[in-house]
């Protein structure tokens, strides 16, 4: 089972990845430094990436992927 602390909700729009807002520094709309391509190459995890937010420059290593979330090797939301 995926830990839902790991896990971050993402969207596509046009050929951009946005997340809702930024687990941590709260900017909304942030849009990754990662292509829709990268995010299919991710499902399954037969791949990893690594995405710095734009917003606060935190680095955060990706493992998985699936239509709506992504997931991350470390915990990124608070005790959900």
């Amino acid at each position: 089972m995926i830990p839902f602390r790991n896990s971050l909700p993402y969207d596509i729009v046009m050929k951009d990845v946005y997340v809702a807002e930024c687990p941590f520094c709260g900017q909304s709309q942030v849009i990754l430094p990662l292509k829709p391509e990268e995010v299919r190459d991710l499902r399954g995890g037969a791949r990893k990436r690594a995405v710095v937010f734009p917003c606060c420059h935190t680095r955060l290593q990706l493992v998985d992927a699936d239509q709506d979330y992504l997931l991350a090797d470390r915990p990124i939301r608070n005790g959900e």
